[in-house]
């Protein structure tokens, strides 16, 4: 028997199931491949969460941009945090500091 027959015969008997086989093998590298449904969906995923973290970082740009623009350009702000960070005062402002012990606690009905 040639070897064409041979060949012609195992492509008869064997054919549909080797071509049905390689089909399903497709199928599955589509899904489950390197570049396939299931690694699509992970960087989509990914490029989601990316854009959520540049959305955050540039609202917090806009924010200190705006800090940056007030702390520039308002002079009463500056002078609040000299005062509250720094504990500056003005010439003629009265000191008086209150020991931490004899601060008195403020009960929750004088708090409303």
């Amino acid at each position: 028997m040639p070897v064409q027959e041979k060949i012609r015969t195992l492509l008869q008997q064997y054919g549909r199931a080797l071509l049905g086989l390689l089909v399903v093998l497709m199928i599955v590298h589509d899904i489950f491949g390197t570049h396939g449904f299931l690694a699509m969906r992970r960087t989509q995923s990914e490029i989601t969460k990316v854009k959520a973290g540049l959305s955050q970082l540039t609202k917090e740009n806009a924010a200190l941009q705006q800090e940056v623009k007030d702390l520039r350009s308002d002079p009463q702000l500056i002078e609040q945090i000299a005062r509250d960070d720094l504990g500056l005062v003005r010439r003629g402002d009265t000191i008086i500091r209150i020991p931490q012990g004899q601060i008195p606690e403020l009960s929750s009905a004088s708090k409303r």
